[in-house]
């Protein structure tokens, strides 16, 4: 890949021209109200695209055609087309109460429905959860930075890349809150768009000009098998015929990842969450001008939301059909420290060996059957070798003197190719956790997990932008600065939000209740530049390949803490009007028990053995579910044993306009019915048959 001149300009003056464009439509941010909501003047369009902007980042252009490339593929566009209904649901249900209650958070209109108690715990609770996104997003910014950099020739550490990444979206936010967020995010959200459409393009046209590429042929194994293209076949039909078992979005009930039980329940749980009670996101329609404004903005982000995955998940399946062998490669380094510790834990095996300071040739030539760990004396030697053979490990020796092993380490893989990329070294890994499984229940200890990957999926949209774009003409640097805009929207969305609930909800509420306007904008942007360093020094720890082979899994898998409890108190809170105010603390501390204890459960590998537990609890989403069955239950028990004497009444505590827009209904209708479609079209019954 290579950055040309015009790449170069292009890049600099986007970037340039949002940051200023931010800084000049909110220079005159003075009270809370301005800095925390932008006035509450913001018109449809700049809700519906900072909607989007602040939604989409390298957590879904990384994360998301990440998981494409594996074994998910279009069903992981659920996650953008359920939003499509989400959001239409929120505009007509959500918004209308809370812009009537006039909050600035909404943990606050927990205190305004129930008590200051249910606010303090989502406050603290929505806090820690941001400071996991935070590093997340600049995690999943720095990767992409990385793997592109090295394809350029250069060694980006993730430290500089989180810097660079951290540093632009303080800028902007510290200045001017939400006004500079929102009119960046115009600018970043319609570049997003555009360049995504550019990825998918001339990925199309890549596979077109291709001469074979992988084809999956067994979802259940993650089994591919290299596939000649006939000339004939154009760019489409080779997609749909390379691709017919990913182009599902029905996976199977005990699939890991989304298996379709989820849709049921599991999955609206954190869409509704996100969606509708996500600071971040509501933020936006919080600074709305009126009812009407954010509701028709919400409903032109549903909209635009039924195109997103076009831009993203099936790119995302392209990339990995032709670039296999590179996420292969992509993936030695975290395999690296991994095997290493195999190899330290059983020293008798036959299936990896260790070569010092190995030349070209010995890496080139390394038989397929088992893996090398090539020892290095310093990062110099490293790269002065190219590792083409994805059997080949390589580590520094310093660090694997230094890898040191459990007594009860097991060795395993989420990744469905792992058994039949490497079938050998898989059967003996199989062997050896048995045999280690057994003594640690004998010796009544408990098993630490290591885990190995065959393919580094996050590394999807990388390969296209380094492989299928036009060199030196512009565009790479076009895409790269929407890319490097979708992730400081997101940054910069997050780090708002969070400043403003420790703001409003934390420091105004107990901490300085007389607090002047001045002190809070002071606080806010403190906040902002406290919560960016955090995010900056998170960012590198998330790159552990033994928390998890997808940044999309770790950020949805730990919200589960947080989202089923939060959408049970609201919707609860909502529709019983005689359910007392304890009921909304109750609600929120039951699903951190109910969540944290299926998680624990589900480690059990004696209660995992039951097909039906597997299926019950095995997967996050399925968890989400019954969390919040389980919370709205409590809640229910509580009201009819204490029910209030009189329904609540939620008072008009704002002077802006609350008339409810009939267009935007009508198209939000329209929206539903096409998404509905969607899920028609690539189902068992449709396209996938």
């Amino acid at each position: 890949m290579e950055f040309g001149f015009w790449d170069i300009l292009v890049f600099l003056a986007f970037v340039i021209g949002v940051i200023t464009l931010g800084l000049v439509k909110s220079r005159h941010e003075k009270t809370s109200e301005d800095y925390f909501l932008a006035g509450r003047g913001l018109k449809w369009w700049l809700v519906g695209f900072s909607l989007i902007a602040a939604n989409i980042s390298t957590e879904q252009f990384v994360g998301m055609s990440g998981n494409a490339a594996s074994h998910v593929g279009l069903a992981i566009a659920s996650y953008e087309w359920m939003a499509a209904i989400t959001l239409v649901i929120v505009g007509f249900f959500f918004l209308p109460y809370f812009l009537r209650a006039g909050i600035f958070t909404v943990p606050e209109f927990l205190e305004y429905r129930y008590n200051g108690t249910a606010r303090t715990i989502m406050a603290l609770a929505t806090i820690g959860i941001y400071m996991l996104l935070l590093g997340a997003v600049t995690y999943s910014g720095a990767l992409t930075i990385k793997t592109l950099a090295g394809k350029m020739g250069h060694d980006v550490s993730l430290m500089t890349g989180s810097l660079v990444i951290g540093i632009i979206a303080m800028v902007y936010v510290t200045a001017g809150g939400l006004k500079a967020c929102a009119w960046a995010d115009l600018v970043q959200g319609s570049a997003l768009i555009l360049g995504g459409a550019a990825i998918m393009i001339f990925a199309f046209l890549k596979l077109g000009a291709a001469t074979e590429a992988v084809k999956v042929v067994d979802l259940q194994t993650g089994a591919v098998v290299l596939q000649s293209l006939a000339e004939s076949a154009g760019p489409i039909e080779r997609f749909i015929d390379l691709n017919a078992e990913r182009l599902n979005m029905f996976l199977p009930s005990n699939d890991s990842v989304l298996p379709w039980t989820a849709l049921m329940l599991g999955l609206w749980i954190p869409n509704f969450y996100y969606w509708g009670l996500n600071q971040y996101i509501t933020q936006r329609t919080l600074g709305s001008k009126s009812l009407a404004q954010g509701q028709k903005g919400i409903v032109f982000a549903a909209a635009l939301k039924l195109v997103i995955p076009f831009a993203i998940v099936i790119p995302g399946i392209i990339a990995f059909n032709l670039y296999h062998k590179d996420m292969k490669l992509e993936a030695v380094a975290d395999n690296a420290t991994v095997i290493a510790k195999y190899l330290k834990a059983n020293p008798n095996t036959n299936l990896v060996q260790t070569l010092d300071s190995p030349t070209q040739a010995q890496i080139d030539s390394w038989p397929q059957e088992g893996f090398a760990i090539a020892i290095f004396a310093d990062r110099e030697s490293m790269k002065a070798v190219q590792i083409n053979n994805y059997h080949v490990l390589p580590i520094l020796k310093s660090k694997f003197d230094e890898t040191t092993v459990e007594d009860y380490t097991i060795f395993e893989s989420g990744d469905k190719a792992w058994q039949s990329t490497f079938p050998v070294v898989a059967a003996e890994l199989t062997g050896y956790n048995e045999i280690t499984k057994m003594a640690a229940k004998m010796a009544g200890e408990s098993v630490e997990i290591e885990k190995v990957i065959a393919h580094k999926y996050d590394t999807a949209m990388a390969q296209l932008l380094g492989n299928v774009l036009p060199q030196k003409v512009g565009i790479v640097g076009f895409v790269l600065a929407a890319l490097l805009g979708a992730v400081v929207s997101s940054l910069a969305a997050m780090l708002n939000a969070a400043s403003t609930i420790f703001s409003m909800d934390i420091y105004k509420k107990y901490i300085s209740p007389d607090a002047s306007q001045k002190s809070l904008v002071t606080l806010g942007r403190l906040c902002v530049i406290v919560f960016t360093f955090i995010a900056i020094f998170l960012a590198p720890q998330l790159g552990n390949p033994k928390i998890s082979n997808s940044i999309f899994t770790i950020i949805q898998e730990s919200q589960g803490y947080l989202s089923p409890g939060i959408l049970a108190v609201f919707v609860f809170g909502l529709l019983v009007r005689r359910g007392p105010a304890i009921c909304g603390a109750v609600g929120l501390v039951t699903n951190f028990a109910v969540y944290g204890g299926l998680k624990y459960v589900s480690t059990f590998d004696k209660l995992m053995e039951n097909e039906m537990m597997a299926t019950c609890i095995g997967n996050f989403l399925n968890r989400m579910a019954i969390s919040f069955v389980v919370c709205i239950l409590v809640m229910t028990v509580i009201t009819i044993v204490k029910p209030l004497a009189q329904p609540i009444v939620f008072q008009k505590n704002t002077d802006i306009d609350l008339q409810s827009s009939k267009g935007a209904k009508i198209v939000g209708v329209v929206v539903i019915i096409v998404t509905l479609l969607m899920y028609l079209i690539f189902s068992p019954l449709g396209i996938a048959k």
